[in-house]
């Protein structure tokens, strides 16, 4: 049993949101994406990302995949699907030209939850109130802080820190990561765009999603933090309860 909430906000600072999220419950498949590009073409990417993914499992039913080395090839196959979209409508229009979008995706199979990332939207459990990334950014921030350029100080103001070394859309070809990840009872998943953890420090959030009453409230109140805090940027989350 997985109890749910999610909450998609444009921010104080932002006029839109290119950020977009998808559930289905019935598949246990939760998605996060998170649109870059100008003119509401990262809004535009975002959503065609969640939606080829989201038309994907619709019509290849994922409850039919049983091996693991299957299900990586079967998100590969769905995650080339929303590139090859957004890719050419990039091209083919010039408004649309530059557009991508980050995605993290969560599939639950009993206590086992395998999570899919490209770009800098992240995954994360949160266990007797500690919080623990399980996604990597991909981001030239990132590249730098593992060849130790810059420190991890240096690394939440440094001004190229949005700048994403891999998205949907991006290029021709799209590489996502994969995560496979032990639950137990009591754990939380959290999907989140950069707007939340550029604003909630890590120790916040876990207080927030361990206090809430539900995950409703969770997702709710951790949308307020990040406005409260600045909200700088749009800010989508997804709270998930085993």
């Amino acid at each position: 049993m997985i109890q749910v909430g999610f909450k998609s906000d444009k921010g104080i600072r932002r006029t839109n949101n290119e950020d977009a999220c998808f559930v289905i419950p019935a598949d246990h498949v939760y998605i996060v994406a998170d649109g870059v590009g100008g003119n509401n073409a990262g809004e535009i990417a975002s959503r065609t990302a969640v939606s080829a993914v989201a038309g994907y499992i619709r019509e290849n039913p994922i409850k039919d995949i049983v091996r693991e080395e299957e299900l990586q090839k079967y998100f590969m196959a769905c995650l080339s699907k929303a590139n090859t979209e957004i890719y050419t409508l990039a091209r083919k229009y010039e408004e649309n030209r530059g557009m991508a979008t980050t995605m993290v995706i969560a599939y639950f199979v009993g206590k086992l939850c395998y999570v899919i990332n490209v770009g800098d939207s992240r995954a994360y459990v949160c266990r007797n109130r500690q919080l623990q990334c399980i996604t990597e950014d991909h981001t030239y921030v990132n590249e730098l802080l593992k060849k130790g350029v810059i420190t991890p100080e240096e690394a939440e103001t440094h001004p190229e820190r949005n700048m994403i070394t891999r998205a949907i859309g991006g290029d021709a070809v799209v590489e996502p990561d994969f995560f496979r990840v032990d639950l137990e009872d009591g754990d939380i998943v959290l999907l989140c765009t950069d707007g939340l953890y550029s604003e909630v420090k890590e120790d916040l959030t876990a207080d927030i999603l361990t206090d809430a009453e539900s995950m409703r409230d969770a997702a709710s109140l951790l949308v307020h933090e990040a406005n409260r805090l600045g909200g700088r940027d749009n800010i989508t989350v997804i709270c998930l309860k085993i």
